[in-house]
């Protein structure tokens, strides 16, 4: 197994300790900052998914730059985003501090686009990710650490940045899923 690839799995066995520092009720205090409170918890919940997030750039720079792109990588690397994404929203519903309904619609986009991408290399395709769907993850990465970060620094700015965030997440979320099909939509129709 090349470096990529264990980087990727890395990530995948990170989810673990991600979702155990948020669902045990670990008392390990809080922080305060200007009139908010923090919870330690939420603090290296959210250290723990920034740097299984940063390994997604790591692991995809470090493979192209090095030739060493697999079938395996082409697998795990989005299996390991949408299983960190999942989690971290499923957690926030959870802690109350996301609506369910926005986590709904983000997971079904992600359920739908493996769906059609499992069509395509039924067929002998693969079907790349687009820029709107890159920007997409990368909003969705940012509001999740937001919100566990309670919006610092944002919060001197009294703005709540993380539900901001989050529904530029969802937006790119549906724009992308649509713009996905709609360019792909033959994969569906030669199947059929």
């Amino acid at each position: 197994m090349n470096i990529p690839n264990r980087i990727t799995l890395s990530r995948i066995f990170l989810i673990p300790i991600f979702i155990i520092v948020l669902s045990v009720p670990f008392e390990w205090g809080t922080i305060e900052f200007g009139e908010a409170f923090l919870p330690v918890t939420h603090l290296v919940a959210a250290l723990i998914f920034i740097f299984a997030s940063g390994t997604d750039w790591v692991d995809g720079y470090y493979a192209r730059k090095h030739h060493l792109v697999t079938n395996l990588g082409k697998f795990l690397d989005p299996m390991a985003d949408k299983l960190l994404v999942a989690a971290a929203f499923i957690l926030l519903i959870e802690l109350e501090m996301v609506p369910a309904w926005i986590v709904i619609i983000i997971l079904s986009r992600e359920f739908a686009v493996t769906g059609l991408r499992l069509v395509a290399a039924g067929e002998g395709l693969v079907l790349a990710a687009s820029q709107m769907g890159k920007w997409k993850t990368t909003f969705q990465l940012v509001s999740v650490a937001v919100l566990l970060l309670h919006d610092y620094p944002f919060v001197y700015l009294n703005v709540p940045a993380g539900m901001i965030l989050l529904y530029i997440a969802l937006i790119l979320t549906v724009v992308s899923g649509v713009e996905y099909f709609i360019k792909n939509w033959h994969v569906m129709k030669e199947s059929s």
